[in-house]
């Protein structure tokens, strides 16, 4: 019997918007019937409305260190960042298989907050993956990431969906 792959989402902001939150709950309930998905949100610092450079490094490596102290032995940690690599719906269902078949205990999937990721988690990641060259609020950058998955495990599985 195969065994079914644990994913987990990390979204750094917290997920405010109504609308947000009913396409992010729509996508991960259709996406439990592949496996075992939550999500974490909410680990982002306080930061001032004006806050320089340094102030916003200490609040990157502040959110690295609870991202970093979520992850457990044996955990892939994909980090969606701009300067990651940008791939096709396709390319990003090879990858959902090659995880699920990786060995590994549990995929993490890292979203920044509004400064983005911290050094140390760019650098922890086993893969950095990028939707786009655009910038997105995180909230949308989550929605985006689970309908994503969905269309990935549709696509590995055969079913109709991806078009």
């Amino acid at each position: 019997m195969e065994r079914i792959m644990k994913y987990r989402i990390i979204s750094v902001g917290k997920i405010r918007e109504p609308f947000y939150q009913a396409g992010i709950k729509e996508y991960m309930k259709r996406l439990s019937s592949y496996g075992s998905i939550e999500l974490l949100e909410g680990l982002e610092e306080k930061t001032r409305p004006r806050a320089g450079e340094k102030e916003i490094e200490k609040i990157l490596q502040k959110e690295g260190e609870k991202i970093l102290g979520l992850l457990g032995k044996d955990e892939l940690l994909v980090a969606f960042d701009i300067a990651g690599k940008q791939m096709n719906s396709t390319q990003l269902a090879d990858c959902i298989n090659d995880w699920n078949h990786s060995g590994k205990n549990r995929v993490n999937l890292v979203i920044g907050g509004s400064h983005g990721l911290s050094t140390q988690v760019k650098k922890a990641a086993d893969q950095a993956i990028s939707f786009s060259p655009l910038t997105f609020p995180h909230q949308m950058a989550v929605l985006m990431l689970v309908e994503q998955l969905y269309r990935g495990f549709k696509i590995i599985k055969g079913e109709k969906y991806h078009k």
